[in-house]
C-alpha cells in the first residue's frame, strides 16, 4: 500500500513536469538551484550515490533511496530523478515516510 502511494506520487510529478530524471538532467537541475529533492533507486552504483549525495550535502538538498525510481515513472533505466517542486517533495516525502513506517 504504501509502496503504491510512492509509485503514485512519483508517476504524478512526472506527469506534472516537476521532475527531472536520469543522471545528466538530475545534476544539472541540482547544480542549478531548482531540485527540492534528489531520488536515488536502491539499484544505483556506488559511483552514483557517492556523486549524488556529495552533490546534495553541499546543496542542502535531501537525498532519499527509493525503490524503482524509473519503473514508477515510466522511464526504465532511469536511477535518479529530482523533484523540482516544493508541494511534490513534501508529497513525496510523505509517501517515502509511510513506506518506512511500514516496512519499506
Amino acid at each position: 500500500m504504501a509502496e503504491t502511494k510512492l509509485f503514485n506520487s512519483l508517476g504524478l510529478c512526472r506527469r506534472a513536469g516537476k521532475c527531472q530524471s536520469g543522471e545528466f538532467a538530475a545534476e544539472r537541475a541540482v547544480k542549478a538551484g531548482k531540485a527540492k529533492l534528489v531520488l536515488l533507486e536502491r539499484a544505483a552504483s556506488e559511483n552514483t550515490r557517492a556523486r549524488f549525495a556529495s552533490l546534495c550535502e553541499g546543496r542542502k538538498i535531501p537525498l532519499k533511496i527509493v525503490p524503482e525510481v524509473g519503473r514508477a515513472i515510466g522511464r526504465e533505466g532511469h536511477v535518479v530523478m529530482a523533484v523540482t517542486d516544493i508541494q511534490f517533495m513534501n508529497m513525496i516525502l510523505g509517501a517515502v515516510a509511510s513506506e518506512t513506517e511500514v516496512g519499506g
